[in-house]
């Protein structure tokens, strides 16, 4: 057969709600845990969350060492710090990653690199890297997300900046998933509104883009040892898309603006941003993401080259960034235009899940570039990417650093040139 006939799916273990995370030390001490690295990052340590999951982790016997300099967005110099300090203070037994996809990241590319040896980019995705797959089991990672949008907590990536090529990449093996994943919604109230928004935006394009990536049997048939874990559109990981996208509709507009309230509804939006965010995550873990990902690879590792700094709102200060699912929306609406003729019933049932009382435009082709900008406006997005400082001048920089994400792009269901590429990030200068 010349086209793919088999799917793969795969999910760490899961537990959510709300006081989830206060069992962590029985959790962790399944595994034979005796020596624990909890990684987090400055702000996340503010809010208590790692101290809480130390002292569970305590009492069950364990020693603890917390570490809280990972970087927000990181870099191939964060990790490398985090895996120098991880070295010099084990043996491990086991990692416990407590905040957003930063830290969870982080924690995937110390487990790898303590584990196997080497060096960061003997891992990192071409061309940027080797491509080096892990050469052994690594130990096992909790992922304890305090924020409602990565889905890294389910997934085999690990994201981060390289810093003197200036482009944002990855690593990608299924040894890299977290083989737990504790999800308490609890440990989000206290998000500022503007990461809420950032990090739901990720969880609408996981969503979206696993929907709408090339089906698993449009592939070229591959050897059992030739399967990736993103193997393209399938019936399972559509059935995660499609509940994420309904449970958006209703909580995302209420988790940014009421959010910070001590009431049921702000409660209930909130969880229902974290259950989203955790079946997004089991969709696109699986499907793969495509066009606006590839896109935001550059968005986010060039934004420090332009001549006016942008820093958002809500996060902490220092040096210039876009976070991460801020960049992954800003050529959304112009990368479903482009992808809309691929299947247009899909991209039209997307719409609808998203914005179920949104006037239908004559042109379906329209609907759900519409569906994603009224949300964009809604919760504060920047206008494109002319709203974080880039303008036309900067496209060819921008197609330059995606043609880097073929992994990505890969899973687009039509074919992305450079001209496809620039195209839309001329269109996304402004999006309304």
């Amino acid at each position: 057969m010349s086209t793919e006939t088999v799917f793969t799916y795969g999910a760490p273990q899961l537990k959510f709600g709300a006081g989830a995370a206060d069992e962590i030390g029985y959790d962790v001490g399944q595994f034979g845990a005796t020596r624990v690295l909890v990684i987090t990052d400055a702000g996340v340590l503010a809010t208590g969350a790692p101290a809480r999951v130390a002292d569970s982790l305590r009492t069950y016997g364990m020693q603890v060492q917390v570490f809280s300099r990972v970087h927000v967005e990181p870099t191939d110099e964060s990790i490398a710090e985090a895996v120098e300090h991880a070295r010099d203070t084990g043996p491990w037994d086991a990692f416990v990653a407590v905040g957003g996809g930063s830290c969870i990241d982080t924690a995937k590319a110390v487990n790898l690199l303590t584990t196997c040896g080497g060096e960061l980019l003997d891992y990192v995705n071409p061309p940027v890297g080797a491509g080096q797959a892990p050469d052994r089991p690594l130990k096992p990672l909790i992922a304890v997300p305090t924020t409602a949008g990565t889905g890294a907590e389910s997934t085999t990536v690990c994201v981060l900046d390289v810093l003197a090529l200036k482009v944002k990449t990855g690593i990608s093996h299924a040894r890299l998933r977290p083989v737990l994943a504790v999800v308490d919604p609890t440990l989000t109230h206290s998000l500022p509104a503007e990461v809420t928004a950032a990090c739901g935006m990720d969880i609408l394009c996981h969503a979206l883009e696993s929907y709408t990536a090339r089906p698993f049997d449009a592939r070229p048939r591959k050897k059992p040892a030739q399967r990736v874990p993103y193997c393209g559109s399938n019936p399972v990981a559509d059935m995660w898309s499609e509940r994420a996208l309904g449970l958006l509709s209703s909580a995302f507009r209420r988790a940014v603006h009421h959010g910070h309230e001590d009431t049921p509804d702000a409660r209930a939006a909130r969880h229902d941003m974290m259950l989203a965010a955790t079946f997004a995550g089991l969709g696109f873990g699986n499907a793969g993401v495509h066009v606006p990902h590839a896109n935001a690879y550059p968005i986010a590792g060039r934004v420090a080259d332009l001549p006016e700094a942008f820093h958002p709102a809500g996060y902490p200060a220092g040096h210039p960034m876009v976070p991460h699912g801020m960049s992954v929306c800003l050529t959304a609406p112009e990368a479903f235009r482009f992808t809309f003729d691929t299947d247009p019933d899909r991209h039209v049932r997307a719409a609808t899940l998203l914005a179920p009382t949104l006037e239908a435009p004559d042109d379906p082709a329209e609907h759900l570039p519409l569906a994603v900008t009224h949300l964009m406006r809604d919760i504060g997005m920047p206008n494109g990417i002319g709203g974080v400082g880039f303008g036309e001048e900067d496209v060819d920089a921008l197609v330059e650093g995606a043609l880097k994400q073929q992994r990505l792009l890969d899973a687009a269901p039509r074919d992305v040139h450079a001209e496809d590429l620039a195209g839309i990030f001329r269109r996304s200068v402004e999006n309304w």
